[in-house]
């Protein structure tokens, strides 16, 4: 376990993250938004970039450290981000305008995730991240997995955070729906699973057709 937390660390520390999302950091820790950690970013970026993705759904703005990450790794994507807090989106708005990004490319929607994703296109959209409240994460796992076109990718960051999916002792709600999620998209035929421990873990979908297999 040691072993585990000093590469943990070593990764934490060797990521650089490009100033304007280290700017959006620190402003995400004042409003207590906790965003998603640079090691994190950096994957879901490089995942992005491998996907050469043009139409991104985030599902959890924060103050738009995870949504910087993302149009980071493809410069040429549209990102449409979801958040019920209008102080968070707001403060995601001044981020991407200090990154320069172009208001074209985002799309900010102040609401309820769970209100907002049937009125979206299905099959229609490249990567779908996920980073909401557990109470609902994994109905929007679900939405996540419908929006995203044959061969899309769902990302969830915080699958791993604090150590609770891997403690056999834990048996909390959160945590047991988590240790499912894993388990059952392991072995599911419908999607290439794949799960990360940098950071505070990430786990990787990626549809794939009948044929496919």
């Amino acid at each position: 376990m040691a072993d585990h937390d000093g590469t943990r660390r070593y990764v934490d520390e060797v990521t650089v993250e490009p100033d304007p999302i280290e700017r959006a950091r620190a402003h995400a820790l004042e409003l207590g938004a906790e965003p998603v950690s640079a090691a994190v970013g950096a994957q879901i970026a490089v995942i992005t970039a491998a996907t050469a993705a043009l139409n991104i759904v985030e599902i959890g703005t924060g103050a738009g450290v995870s949504g910087l990450w993302l149009l980071h790794g493809s410069p040429r994507a549209t990102l449409t981000t979801i958040d019920k807090e209008p102080e968070h989106l707001a403060a995601a708005r001044a981020a991407f305008a200090d990154a320069r990004i172009p208001p074209a490319r985002a799309r900010f929607i102040t609401g309820r995730a769970g209100e907002v994703l049937p009125r979206m296109n299905e099959a229609s959209y490249d990567i779908v991240l996920v980073d909401a409240d557990e109470d609902g994460v994994l109905d929007y796992i679900d939405y996540g997995l419908r929006l995203v076109r044959a061969g899309g990718t769902v990302l969830i960051p915080r699958v791993l955070a604090g150590g609770a999916v891997a403690d056999p002792v834990r048996r909390d709600a959160a945590t047991t729906a988590y240790r499912t999620l894993i388990q059952e998209t392991q072995a599911s035929p419908a999607v290439l699973a794949a799960l990360s421990i940098v950071g505070e873990g990430l786990l990787q979908l990626t549809t794939v057709t009948p044929d496919a297999r």
